[in-house]
């Protein structure tokens, strides 16, 4: 994700978060900095927004104010008591677990950005609750084993090699590649350069490469072509992109709060144990280890691929006798590109 994205929407969300009342989309749009001003542009962007947050698991709520000002027109707004997290009780190995599962990339330089967004809120006429935005504080997974690696390639323009399993291949091929850039998109990494065994521009998924990256060529050797876009190259040759789909889940009760967080619809099944809930997907491949996650406080009822690919990644976690590394699930976007 970009950083003017990624500050739009922590401002996004601070906006949201501070307001005690429902804010219409012209209201957003003038609090929050980063909008375009087109009124199609902002709308297509304005949505896309929403669906990212709903994804993120921010408990996203649409309404209207009659005693607000607002009318009857419709409004967002992010109630506190819902983005916070229920009191937790670990034991010292869940706590232990809980410590690894945190070793993620932290960026604290976005502190200032949520400062301007109260202040813009304020300045249009918003009561604002200041308290209600601490603990908002973005992060980027990097627990990729190669990520370390190829970063420091694109940092120093250094041709890397590396083994690679490509999709449907059980054997790895050894590849040499002059890296442009690492990418991220919900929480998958791509390092994006010139193949030299291909002589052209490829895109690899980090995920697949098998084994340590190694330096194949001094620092400073590669060249990043003018006008390169990491981005395009990486996700124009990504998978298209799907509808969303519905999934229908058991919850045992109490617990699995991230899918309560952005579940369409949440009952209970009568027997007091488990709930039924809805949730909306795109990709079988992301969000069956992210449900996995959740072990046996999340069942998964319908549709069957989806069922099966959460049975397959419990399976893979129990063979490997460690846990799920790829993480899965909806995460931010990322970029480190070579200068």
């Amino acid at each position: 994700m970009s950083r003017r994205k990624t500050e739009r929407l922590l401002n996004l969300v601070v906006c949201l978060l501070a307001t005690r009342r429902y804010l219409t989309a012209e209201q957003i749009r003038r609090a929050v900095p980063g909008y375009p001003d087109s009124d199609e542009a902002f709308k297509r962007m304005f949505e896309r927004d929403k669906e990212e947050l709903r994804e993120l698991g921010v408990p996203l709520e649409v309404g209207s104010d009659l005693q607000g000002g607002g009318g009857e027109e419709i409004g967002y707004r992010i109630p506190p008591q819902d983005y916070e997290l229920p009191d937790v009780h670990l034991t010292p190995d869940e706590a232990a677990v809980l410590g690894l599962a945190a070793r993620v990339w932290q960026r604290a330089s976005l502190a200032e950005a949520a400062s301007g967004a109260l202040l813009k809120l304020r300045a249009a006429g918003v009561e604002t609750d200041a308290s209600a935005a601490v603990g908002i504080e973005p992060r980027v997974d990097t627990g990729e084993p190669a990520f370390q690696a190829l970063w420091e390639a694109v940092r120093d323009r250094r041709p890397v090699a590396f083994d690679y399993r490509a999709i449907g291949r059980t054997s790895v091929t050894r590849r040499h590649l002059e890296p442009w850039g690492v990418v991220s998109r919900r929480g998958r990494w791509y390092v994006v350069g010139f193949d030299r065994d291909r002589d052209e521009e490829r895109v690899f998924r980090l995920s697949r490469i098998d084994g340590e990256v190694a330096a194949d060529g001094p620092a400073g050797s590669v060249t990043v072509p003018d006008g390169v876009d990491v981005r395009r190259i990486a996700f124009d040759r990504g998978e298209a992109v799907t509808e969303p789909r519905p999934a229908t889940v058991r919850l045992r009760a109490g617990a699995a709060q991230g899918p309560r967080r952005w579940a369409r619809d949440v009952r209970p099944s009568g027997d007091g144990a488990w709930d039924e809930a809805v949730l909306t997907f795109r990709d079988v491949e992301r969000f069956a280890p992210y449900l996995a996650r959740f072990a046996d406080d999340l069942v998964v009822l319908d549709p069957p691929d989806l069922r099966d690919a959460v049975i397959q990644q419990l399976k893979s976690v129990l063979a490997a006798g460690e846990p799920d590394r790829a993480g899965g699930g909806e995460t931010e976007e990322g970029t480190v590109r070579a200068r």
